[in-house]
Order: C-alpha cells, then structure tokens, then sequence
C-alpha cells in the first residue's frame, strides 16, 4: 500500500511526530498507511521510534504533530480504551488475582454483555489459543508459553477489528517462539483482524509479516514485503538489518544499463547491481547474501580471489568464513551435497555472483 492509498487505509499515520522533551524527534514525519485485514511489522533497534508508534496508535502516547486515524476516523484525542484495540504485551500483563476464564471475561463484562454471550466468546477464544481445558487456572499456574496464549486469545475475545502486539514472543524460549509465531499467524489468516505487531527480531518479521516496515532514526528506512526487503534491499541499514549479509567496500569505476563495475583497492573488480551508489569514481558499499556467493575451483573474469579461515558444519549446509579483499568476515553458505567439493581451512580459492545479486549501495548508509 502506498501513500496514495492513504483515504482507503484502515490505519493510517499522517505527518506524525513524537517529542518527550520538546528538542528531540524519536518519531519524524511519519506517514504510513495499513490496509485492512493485514500483518503489518514495526521492525527496527531499540531506539528506532517503532514500539513509540505502536503506543501512539494505542493511545498511550500523544502524538506532538500529526494525526492517526482508523478507519478513516481522527483518534488523537480517543483515549485508550474507547479505541477499541486488542492489546498483547511482551509480559502478558494477565491479572493474577483472575482465573483465565476470568481475564477473558472482563474486557466483555466492562463492555456490557450478557453472561451467555461472555461464555460463548470466551470459550471460543480459548479453543482458538489450544487453552480450553484451562480456565479455571491462575496465571501462575501456567508456563509462560501458556500465558501468551492467554494473552493473545484476551486480545481477541472481544472481536476488535486491530490488534497491536509489542514484541509478545520476547521472553519465550526459542523453540516456542517459532511455534508461537505459526499460531499466531494462522489465527491472524483465520480471523482476518488488522495486526500491528513490533519487534527487533528480523527473522521473526520476515515468518510472519505482510509488509515489514523497518525503523532506524524515527524514520521508516523501508516499506515492503519480506521476499523485497531481503531480496532488494534499499539502503545499507536494510541490507545489514534483514538477515546475513556481506558487505565489501570498493570505488564505482563505471555503470552500464544499471550495472556498476567495482574496483577494490588491489586493482581486482567486480560488478553488482547500482542501486544506491553515489556515483563513477565514488565509493560504494556492496551488499551480497551468503547463499548467493558461489565458490569456484578456478580464476576467471568474474572471479575474487579467496581465503578459507573457517569451516562450521550446520547439517544442510557449511557455513564458510572467508578474507576477500581484507574483509575477513565474508561468509558463504555451502550446500551439502554430494557435488560440493570439500573445501579446507587455509585454502586459496575464488568466489563468484551474479551481478543482479549483488547491491551497491551508499556507503553513507552503511552501519
């Protein structure tokens, strides 16, 4: 969805800023507009400005400049809990004192609902977290795994038609974090609710997003869908923020039909797909995935020469720690299969890439 879409968007920030002190931006100028229905990702470092936005959505925090509308209505001036959004938190914020059953009833009783319908709308919602059989359980005496549950399924009860989730897998182990994030996405396909979700974890926004927008600086560096932000990166933050990624450092001494050729500081060149680079005779920042290097037996024109420093057995594959051009943390994913030669610790070799998978960049983006 692009500003363009802005009048059809179900959540939409316009020209929105955040000040807590009056001198510093945390947020600056944003504008952002989600679609109905959709899994939308804040993702970024600490300090970016994303769970700030998911808190002004929420109304827990003013916005200085500008204006959050849903559903086409201003809420600046809605307080929280007449928004009606569904809330999950990293620290499940369930109350103690309550049974299950009854966290779940409260946001319907605070509504005014008849007993019969609380009771049909809580135990669906527990049947949809997999927690039917523990409604009459405190919270502490549920894994933590089970409160999310809980958690989630008290953000759905009361049908609201956007949920906002501020890294609610963070303190779950890495396994049932996985498999909290799959729950929680086939819930969002089955129901169909407009999910906010913020984290730092790239890997888990890349599994369950539609569109991820990544934050650095109070600004949005990139607005795509996963495949696009791993795929084409825009700017050096992104390349370096959204999984494993190369960078070599070189001098653009040309650009043909969107090709630049890059030299390195021992003569050698490669080329690589211009996308933000400053221009002939300025430096550049290359951006390559591991899985996209390949390894070759012999020199050749499009070949950069190599030295083996480490090899990591991961199963599916060999996890390759190379020196190309002093940068002694260039990494290549080897498959492991019967066709790959075995490669030894020390060992000269070369590696190669397809110029479209390689990105030069600006090297002022570079982190």
């Amino acid at each position: 969805m692009t500003s363009s879409d802005a009048n059809d968007a179900f959540v939409a920030f316009e020209h929105v800023q955040k000040s807590y002190d009056g001198e510093t931006l945390v947020v600056k100028d944003l504008n952002l507009s989600i679609g109905r229905g959709e899994f939308l990702t804040m993702l970024g470092p600490s300090g970016s400005g994303k769970t700030t936005c998911l808190m002004m959505l929420a109304g827990f925090e003013t916005a200085t400049h500008g204006e959050i509308k849903l559903g086409g209505r201003p809420i600046n001036n809605i307080p929280p809990h007449k928004r009606g959004i569904g809330m999950v938190f990293q620290n499940y914020a369930l109350f103690p004192h309550m049974s299950v059953h009854e966290n779940l009833a409260f946001p319907l009783e605070v509504r005014g609902m008849s007993k019969s319908e609380i009771e049909t709308k809580v135990k669906r919602a527990l049947d949809m977290v997999q927690m039917g059989a523990f409604g009459g359980r405190r919270p502490a005496q549920l894994s933590g795994g089970q409160q999310q549950r809980v958690a989630v399924a008290r953000a759905l009860v009361f049908d609201p038609e956007l949920v906002l989730m501020d890294e609610p897998l963070g303190a779950l182990d890495k396994q049932l974090r996985e498999q909290m994030q799959y729950e929680i996405k086939h819930i969002h396909e089955t129901l169909g609710v407009t999910v906010v979700y913020v984290t730092h974890d790239q890997s888990e926004a890349l599994t369950m997003s539609d569109r991820i927008a990544v934050f650095e600086d109070g600004r949005i560096q990139q607005l795509a869908d996963p495949a696009t932000l791993y795929e084409r990166p825009d700017n050096s933050f992104v390349a370096q923020f959204i999984g494993e990624n190369n960078k070599l450092e070189g001098v653009v001494r040309g650009i043909d039909n969107g090709i630049a050729t890059v030299a390195f500081d021992d003569g050698a060149t490669c080329e690589a797909l211009a996308v933000n680079c400053a221009g002939v005779n300025e430096k550049t920042l290359l951006s390559i995935r591991p899985e996209r290097v390949k390894i070759e037996d012999q020199a050749g024109d499009k070949t950069i020469s190599a030295k083996v420093l480490e090899l990591i057995y991961l199963g599916d594959h060999i996890r390759c720690r190379m020196d190309v051009h002093g940068h002694n943390e260039f990494i290549v994913k080897v498959p492991n299969n019967t066709n790959q030669k075995a490669l030894q610790k020390g060992q000269l070799t070369h590696v190669s890439w397809i110029p479209e998978d390689c990105r030069a960049l600006d090297l002022s983006d570079s982190v």
